[in-house]
């Protein structure tokens, strides 16, 4: 059995939708959040905006694979996070290493907040995941 067809616990699936929204709170720029399963299925998502929360999660999964193959291929060790700056925003991806499951979070934003801000606040979230 791969580690994407284990079931999320009930308490990490609730902490990721919980702190999902938080984030989404508390930054007004930020426009989504979504936790995905490495396989991309959308676990828990919080969304301003009029996105697509399965598209995004399918595509957290996509960009974390590749950045799983160029951080090998570079022998840099575990891929941690990809940051994409677009001149409107910006999407933060960071995976989240479990022994149970691994997860992916992407984080989309509007200009107007730092990545640096972002990027600190989503890894902070893949802690509580990662610990929880």
């Amino acid at each position: 059995m791969s580690a994407a067809s284990i079931p999320l616990p009930s308490a990490v699936a609730a902490l990721a939708q919980q702190e999902a929204q938080r984030l989404l709170d508390e930054i007004l720029e930020v426009q989504a959040v979504v936790v995905a399963s490495v396989d991309g299925f959308d676990v828990a998502s919080a969304i301003r905006s009029n996105m697509d929360a399965g598209r995004i999660a399918a595509m957290a999964s996509s960009i974390a694979a590749i950045s799983s193959v160029v951080s090998h291929e570079a022998q840099l060790g575990r891929s941690r996070s990809v940051t994409i700056d677009t001149e409107s925003g910006f999407a933060v991806v960071r995976s989240v290493y479990r022994t149970d499951v691994e997860l992916i979070i992407n984080v989309i934003a509007n200009e107007g907040v730092l990545i640096g801000e972002v990027a600190y606040r989503t890894t902070q979230f893949a802690r509580q995941l990662a610990e929880a």
